[in-house]
């Protein structure tokens, strides 16, 4: 074995290294591999609020700093600012970016365990476990949850790479170079403030115990220069964000016993399926994403097989029980705490609980312990309690059946449209905006439910903040129908332009027009509607321009009504039998056709473009 003096002085990547090379190779495959699935994402949810924000702000400490319901992600805002300018809803550079940073975070996690075991083939063991877990999978195709975690990936074994080379030299530039990785991905995640908790067991279990870790009071003192200021910071933005319910993060503790279900969910439904190549079955949110779905048989199974390999890696190997505390520990403060202060009272402990997203970036930190667990620490004395024995070979077929059962896990995850609807939608919409004329108005209502949630997004799940956040499209955006209007457009459910009707009910028009004055004039409603907003269409033949008192029930508005034949919307909240109208400040006009109703595209009249866009 290459002694630990070699392994940290000199550089890492060399030539004649075998274990290196197919490190390499590992690394290259596993992006091929997952590139298949990564080029057909999208898009999804807060993706579309992150690009907007970007774009409608500017680079600012506020725009960096908010604290976005309990996560704190300038590096991650940045990334969403910049790459709104460079093509808006540009996913080809969204799945280059994705691709570099995945394998960023499998070359960083190969130079740890290089640095921390040694050159030797068993670090491919932990290395091909993060390379393929199904546990990274569901936050590999949420743009969001990329830019966010990816690069925590990233910092988390670079940052441990150089505490140990500071341990085992003494040389402060790689303690600097560790809290420098730290700081890097606290820009990202909130969960970097644990990186520095896991170089302290690090250093206590297997670099030196307590004499080793009193050492390096200046390395500790370096990362508390780092962490202090960081949750200073943090606190501050938490209490003080605004968030989209126009009230800062709200900070709940659930009940011990929603809380407990919670955990045992993830634990058992989540992380320790994932780490044995589940949840092998899928529960569909929408067509491009899902949920873990573990089966009840596979979960208990999957529970008695961890059981069995940390009690084998106890009897066998020194400190195993100090890694396995570690996940645990990691699991329980960087994993649950932040769902239990504020998103289980949302989402609920089921939903929560097989939420894979919450530990995407817990796979690195399980190919740590993994091997902790079971490969000595390069120059570490005494590493094992007794011989190994038969047991020596036994994590072959385990680590093969990991392998396919993960392979099938992601193949099916795969198996499903993912982002190709929701693209067809936002890029149908895009072309219609730039076809249609200046000027045209478009009635901006919310976008389907597969692309944002308007119950979480609100606005930012209307159309002209999804398809139009740059405002490079001269339509008129309307919330409200209020006024004359010429052929008012709204969206089908394809993403195409069409003309808008009113479903509801019509007033149709006598022989001739009728006179309406200052004197409230009433049309008795033929089915009236039950409530909820409702938009009112006057047909109108005026000798002048004039305006228009509509109520209906206690609600009431006042329209312009142009001179000359033409059509003027009131939109109104509420429902009557009857219809009252009025003109004021003097005039009169005549009226023929009404219609009440709510609005929707036209599916008898032609869309723009004629056929959706395709991919």
């Amino acid at each position: 074995m290459e002694s630990v003096a070699t392994a940290g002085g000199r550089p890492w990547l060399r030539g004649g290294d075998a274990v290196l090379a197919a490190g390499l190779v590992m690394v290259a495959v596993q992006l091929v591999w997952k590139a298949g699935l990564v080029n057909r994402t999208y898009f999804r949810q807060d993706d579309f609020m992150f690009l907007a924000r970007g774009l409608e702000n500017g680079f600012t400490w506020d725009y960096l700093m908010r604290v976005d319901y309990g996560h704190l992600m300038p590096g991650a805002f940045a990334i969403h600012w910049a790459l709104g300018r460079l093509g808006g809803h540009n996913d080809v550079l969204a799945h280059v970016l994705t691709l570099g940073l995945q394998a960023a975070a499998g070359l960083a996690l190969l130079r740890l365990l290089r640095v921390l075991f040694g050159p030797r083939p068993a670090i491919l063991v932990p290395l091909g476990f993060a390379l393929v877990t199904p546990m990274t999978i569901s936050g590999l195709s949420w743009w969001a949850v990329v830019a966010e975690t990816l690069p925590f990936q990233i910092a988390l074994p670079m940052a441990l790479a150089s505490h140990v080379l500071c341990v085992r030299t003494g040389r402060l530039r790689h303690a600097v170079a560790a809290a420098a990785w730290t700081a890097s991905g606290m820009v990202f995640f909130v969960k970097a403030p644990f990186i520095p908790i896991l170089a302290f067991v690090l250093t206590v279990g297997w670099l030196g115990g307590w004499h080793g870790a009193r050492r390096l009071l200046r390395v500790w003192a370096l990362y508390l220069a780092v962490l202090v200021p960081y949750a200073v910071l943090f606190l501050h933005q938490l209490l003080t964000t605004v968030q989209l319910t126009r009230q800062t993060s709200p900070i709940s503790l659930p009940s011990a016993e929603v809380a407990a279900k919670s955990v045992w969910t993830l634990l058992t439904g989540s992380l320790i399926p994932t780490s044995l190549g589940g949840p092998w079955r899928w529960q569909p949110i929408g067509e491009d994403y899902a949920l873990a779905a573990t089966p009840a048989p596979l979960m208990w199974a999957s529970l008695a097989v961890a059981v069995a390999a940390v009690a084998v890696s106890v009897r066998l190997r020194r400190r195993a029980w100090l890694a396995w505390a570690s996940l645990l520990g990691y699991f329980l403060l960087a994993d649950v705490a932040p769902i239990m202060l504020g998103r289980i009272e949302l989402l609920g402990p089921d939903l929560s609980g097989y939420e894979l997203r919450y530990l995407s970036s817990t796979a690195v930190v399980v190919a740590i312990v993994i091997g902790l667990a079971f490969i000595p620490v390069a120059g570490e004395q005494r590493p094992w309690l007794r011989p190994a024995g038969p047991l020596r070979l036994a994590w072959a077929p385990l680590a093969a059946v990991v392998a396919v059962s993960s392979v099938w896990s992601v193949a099916a995850y795969a198996d499903r449209p993912l982002g190709r609807n929701v693209k067809s939608y936002v890029e149908t919409a895009e072309a219609a905006l730039a076809l249609v004329p200046a000027g045209t108005v478009v009635l901006d209502t919310y976008v389907p439910e597969k692309v944002a949630f308007p119950l979480f997004f609100y606005d930012y799940a209307r159309h002209s903040k999804v398809v139009d956040p740059a405002a490079r499209h001269h339509v008129t955006w309307t919330r409200r129908l209020a006024g004359p209007t010429t052929v008012p457009r709204m969206f089908d459910a394809r993403g195409r332009l069409r003309p808008l009707r009113l479903t509801g009910t019509t007033i149709p028009a006598g022989a001739a027009c009728r006179p309406v004055g200052a004197t409230e004039v009433r049309f008795p409603i033929p089915d009236p509607p039950a409530g909820g907003e409702q938009v009112v269409q006057i047909s109108y033949l005026n000798g002048e321009a004039t305006t228009l008192e509509v109520r209906m029930g206690l609600a009431r508005t006042s329209v312009p009504a142009g001179a000359n034949l033409g059509i003027t919307y009131a939109t109104l909240d509420g429902g009557a039998p009857e219809l009252a109208l009025r003109t004021v400040g003097g005039g009169t006009t005549c009226v023929g056709e009404i219609r009440v109703g709510v609005p929707a595209a036209d599916e008898t009249a032609a869309a723009v473009p004629p056929q959706p866009v395709e991919r």
